[in-house]
């Protein structure tokens, strides 16, 4: 199955690398946003209310941080 997913992210942060390297290890694709480099994202993840990175964002759910059993949950319904 086909998922939506966006990523924010940041140049210097572990946890977006991390969860990256496991979207790809999945074979998931996804759009990534990166809040250093994109003023818009930066932007509209403020607008959703966080200030930190990643967000993971499957199929219109939020994931704050890299929660691997929650980016599973999400990806195998």
């Amino acid at each position: 199955m086909s998922h939506n997913v966006i990523v924010y992210t940041s140049n210097t942060c572990p946890y977006c690398v991390a969860a990256k390297d496991y979207l790809h290890e999945r074979g998931v694709s996804y759009t990534e946003k990166n809040i250093q480099t994109d003023p818009s994202a930066r932007k509209e993840l403020m607008r959703m209310g966080h200030m930190g990175v990643p967000v993971i964002i499957i199929d219109g759910e939020e994931i704050v941080g890299f929660d691997r059993a929650k980016i599973d949950e999400l990806l195998d319904r």
